[in-house]
């Protein structure tokens, strides 16, 4: 095939929708999407706030759910996809690998759904789903993690932190820790304490080290 037969090929390529799919397809992944944000907003462990990021999931899911049926029935589409792709740069605030998960589980229902394979991704999204269920009654002994503690501020080094804590808890965990532009920090733990004066202990322990700290803590239920 000669390149100007390629080009007429590419330009003249018909193009085949099922729109009754479609819509059936958009419609599955909205709904597949939205138990998904459920699952998330309910069963996640990260620290940043979940009713937000899990708002994306039904949007995200149902546009590459369309971008794959309207592409995968053409090759001049396909191929502009690339170029397409080539130029967008996605600048999300990824923080904690479980938010990463969540997203390619999002792309991969819409991958599913768009290549017209609704059996396989349903089945899959159950199994996947029971398994976030299950995971959270098998680390439920997480849940005498009671607190999460933010620190951020400037002039102050993370295991000047840690060494406080560990004298004031009886455990914590670190779950984020942000090194920024201006020299601040940002820092966030999960912590165990037996009691409400150690809270108190930490807070005038942590301004000795620097007054320009700013610290919070917050309840786990109210992620």
């Amino acid at each position: 095939m000669s390149l100007g037969t390629f080009e007429d090929f590419l330009i003249n390529q018909p193009i085949h929708v099922d729109y009754s799919y479609l819509v059936f397809a958009l419609i599955l992944s909205a709904l597949l999407a939205f138990v998904l944000a459920k699952l998330y907003v309910r069963y996640g462990t990260t620290i940043s706030n979940r009713k937000k990021f899990s708002s994306n999931f039904v949007l995200m899911t149902a546009t590459t759910t369309l971008i794959i049926m309207i592409v995968k029935s053409s090759l001049a589409l396909s191929l502009g996809l690339v170029g397409a792709l080539s130029i967008v740069r996605f600048r999300a605030a990824i923080k904690e690998p479980e938010e990463l998960a969540f997203l390619f589980l999002t792309i991969a229902i819409g991958l599913g759904l768009g290549a017209g394979q609704w059996m396989t991704t349903f089945i899959a999204f159950v199994i996947i789903s029971s398994l976030i269920f299950g995971r959270h009654f098998f680390y439920k002994k997480e849940e005498n993690q009671n607190l999460y503690l933010n620190i951020s501020g400037k002039n102050i080094q993370l295991k000047d932190i840690i060494s406080i804590l560990n004298k004031n808890f009886v455990s914590i965990h670190l779950k984020r820790f942000d090194q920024l532009e201006d020299g601040s920090m940002d820092a966030s733990f999960l912590v165990d304490f037996n009691s409400f004066k150690k809270l108190e202990s930490v807070r005038e322990e942590l301004n000795k080290l620097s007054k320009s700290l700013t610290i919070t803590y917050l309840d786990k239920s109210g992620f």
